[in-house]
């Protein structure tokens, strides 16, 4: 039976052929040691030549450590009423498991039962294994080796690991804290995977070039003849931002090859008068073509190809990627059209929480389940708030929540919970009641900092919301045990509870301004901002080299297609040119990729020059940690400017204020070598380092990623002159209660004038 789904599944895939090391017969024991990556794999039938023999498809092993498949990253530990582990990972469309081998380092509580004690392994429900607890085992690390079978792995799969341990053999409580058994952090699973051939079609697209059951980084090669014109770099730029929408958190890396062919799955483009030499031979096209192609050697390695008479051509294919994927079907497709029916407006950008309305809960959950949970303490509820960066909760009076929820009512009033945090940060409290029907809160989030309103209301502490956040909500049990002696046991069987938060739950941000203090890197890390703002790039204007090298091209494509990743949409209508002249006359943010233009390289904004092996730069007075944009004047001011030269290669991320519109911005992207690039492109890719660049200028060196706040700040968005005030008012607490006295004194005065009117009129008129 087993041999007949996996040639059902194999025909699912549509595989060219199967190679005879992938025995479909019952599987005997597995190896104790992963399969060699060298193993020879029989020859696979050509896709393109049914008759001849193609070379054979590889094999690579590859080892999953618990931290990357397992929810927490630390020791997972297994008790007495958390008795349950697990672990999760996904398989390629076009790929299968050979062979599957857990790596377990365990050690068992002491206090254990030998034999009565045991650890069972499930794979999809599957058991795997049960493996009793041995005296010898007890208190000590032990290295477990279990085969998996890999016919039941699946695209989505879950190892479960239960723990049944026991202390005493006649009544016990599950809650005794020498019930445990810790899993190891360098616990792994050890896999063997056969690459499969699968047919030219593009139904089943962004497969193979993105798998979202790959949950590492997508890496997608781009292709061009030679260096691109601008016309071509806008093309890849887009179809870059469209594949960061789907990467999303995995991130996404885009190398670049002038005329040749990577030795993995990649994008080519290609027209009629520029194309890359293994593609001379083909006919010229008449329209926009989307085309997928076998690689003239390996048959498994899938090229998408973006075809066009011209650029124009090259940009309607990849508009209609991005606009109409689901119509994308066999080997290739033409597109005659694409037509924009509504234009995008600010904020919009589907991953970030609405501002113009309230959200509710059901829009920013990310998955099936999300909002539930079961157990004996079940495990936390957690919600994603992406906000626009720029939002002003400065002198917010709070944000409103409606929160609906039920759960498994506790059997007595006891300290049973539901605590609220933020970015793990504990706000408060709600008691869990029996028989309570009232499961409906309105709760505030007050951004100021010990200001609590009655009733159900929280605090957020002030400046702790920033562009991602997490809400996480943990539901606490008592959870009674009975217990008695070893004569008069008191039996009983454990009931989970359940707990939900409901979908019609909102958060309402709707009546916030967009007002912050640039230049301030953070946010064009976290979120893209300010050229995210319009969520198509609408209202940027990228300025690239004239003659760019692969490395500079690479930079580009990285840079946008982190922007999709972070709004979730397409870079359908960015503008891009190599004229610097271009800028002086666009009111749109501009993004400069290579060097600075010489008209900017004297602006006295400027807070860091990148050429060659000579760099300066200006630093403050004082560097404050936490890149606040409300440092005093003095301390932003710049104390020294230092030049200097070196062969060491060195990348920057330099912010300043347009000199061609006082709202709108400019952000460079600088490299002072082919290495530098390098460091740019790990910076922009790494979430780690992406996380360090801060203030108006960020310096990237092969040992750190630093940033710096010097120079003078502006101010984009908008606020009402009342708004703008208070603001201005912020830095100055001494101005502010000199100005309050002086009010408090005028309104004294004032009402000291009319009650003696009053008097005056009283008396006359008697």
């Amino acid at each position: 039976m087993k041999k007949t789904y996996f040639w059902f599944y194999a025909a699912l895939l549509g595989i060219g052929g199967l190679p005879a090391a992938l025995s479909w017969a019952a599987p005997g024991p597995l190896p104790q040691t992963p399969v060699a990556v060298s193993t020879p794999a029989p020859p696979v039938p050509g896709e393109d030549n049914p008759g001849e023999a193609a070379p054979q498809a590889p094999q690579r092993s590859a080892v999953l450590s618990f931290a990357s498949i397992a929810p927490a990253p630390g020791n997972m530990t297994l008790r007495g009423t958390t008795s349950d582990g697990y672990a999760e990972f996904g398989v390629r469309r076009d790929e299968v498991v050979s062979g599957a081998l857990l790596n377990l380092d365990v050690t068992p509580s002491p206090s254990l039962i030998p034999g009565l004690s045991q650890l069972k392994i499930y794979l999809n429900d599957e058991l795997m294994a049960a493996v009793p607890v041995t005296r010898e085992q007890l208190g000590k690390k032990t290295r477990l080796q279990i085969p998996l079978d890999p016919l039941y792995i699946t695209d989505f799969n879950r190892i479960h690991l239960a723990f049944i341990g026991h202390y005493r053999e006649v009544c016990e409580n599950p809650a005794n804290t020498t019930l445990w058994m810790d899993i190891g952090r360098d616990s792994n699973l050890t896999l063997t995977y056969q690459t499969l051939v699968v047919k030219n079609d593009l139904s089943a697209f962004p497969l193979p070039f993105y798998d979202a059951r790959d949950s590492g980084r997508l890496t997608l090669p781009v292709v061009f003849a030679g260096a691109p014109d601008t016309g071509q770099q806008k093309a890849a730029a887009i179809l870059s931002s469209w594949f960061g929408t789907r990467a999303q958190w995995r991130g996404q890396v885009f190398p670049v090859f002038y005329n040749q062919l990577p030795e993995q799955n990649s994008i080519v483009f290609a027209t009629n008068a520029r194309r890359p030499d293994f593609l001379k031979a083909h006919p010229p096209v008449t329209a926009p073509v989307i085309e997928m192609r076998s690689h003239p050697d390996k048959p498994w390695i899938k090229t998408l190809v973006i075809w066009g008479r011209d650029d124009n051509d090259l940009l309607q294919a990849v508009r209609g990627i991005a606009s109409g994927d689901v119509l994308l079907r066999g080997e290739q497709v033409t597109v005659d059209a694409v037509k924009p029916l509504q234009a995008r407006k600010p904020y919009d950008a589907p991953n970030w929480v609405r501002t113009d309305s309230p959200v509710t809960f059901g829009e920013l959950k990310t998955y099936e389940g999300q909002l539930q949970s079961v157990g004996l303490q079940p495990s936390s509820i957690t919600l994603n708030l992406n906000l626009p960066p720029d939002l002003y909760l400065l002198r917010s009076t709070g944000i409103d929540m409606d929160l609906k929820y039920r759960y498994t009512a506790p059997p007595a009033r006891d300290s049973s919970r539901m605590d609220v945090n933020l970015n793990d940060r504990f706000l408060k409290s709600f008691g869990l009641y029996p028989n309570s029907e009232n499961n409906h809160l309105m709760v505030r989030l007050p951004i100021l900092q010990g200001l609590l309103d009655a009733g159900a209301n929280v605090s957020i502490p002030a400046l702790r919301l920033g562009a991602a956040n997490k809400l996480r909500f943990d539901f606490q049990y008592m959870n009674p045990m009975p217990g008695g002696s070893t004569d008069n046991c008191v039996t009983y069987q454990p009931v989970s509870n359940k707990v939900v938060l409901d979908e019609s739950s909102s958060i309402d941000l709707s009546h916030y301004y967009h007002f912050i203090a640039m230049p301030d890197l953070r946010v064009y890390a976290s979120a893209g901002f300010p050229f995210s703002r319009m969520a198509d790039l609408s209202d940027t204007l990228i300025v690239v080299p004239a003659q760019p090298r692969a490395d500079q091209v690479e930079a580009l494509l990285n840079a946008v297609g982190t922007i999709g990743a972070q709004t979730g949409t397409a870079a359908t209508s960015l503008s891009l040119s190599d004229n610097p002249a271009e800028m002086k006359g666009a009111d749109k943010d501009i993004m400069i990729i290579g060097t600075l233009p010489p008209g900017m390289k004297d602006d006295s904004r400027v807070n860091l020059l990148l050429e060659s092996t000579r760099a300066w730069v200006k630093t403050p007075v004082r560097q404050t940690p936490g890149d606040s944009v409300l440092l005093p004047d003095d301390d932003r001011a710049a104390h020294a400017q230092t030049t200097m030269s070196s062969d060491g290669p060195m990348a920057a991320i330099v912010g300043f204020q347009s000199p061609y519109n006082d709202s709108r911005s400019v952000i460079a992207l600088l490299a002072d070598s082919p290495r530098g690039y390098s460091l740019l492109n790990n910076a922009l890719n790494d979430s780690g380092k992406r996380a360090a660049i801060a203030g108006s200028v960020a310096v990237i060196r092969e040992a750190d990623v630093q940033g710096i706040r010097v120079g003078d700040i502006y101010y984009a968005g908008h606020l009402p002159w009342f708004e703008r005030l208070w603001f201005a008012l912020s830095n100055h607490p001494v101005l502010l209660a000199i100005l309050a006295a002086i009010s408090v004194v005028l309104l004294a005065w004032v009402l000291w004038r009319l009650l003696r009117i009053l008097s005056r009129r009283r008396l006359k008129g008697d």
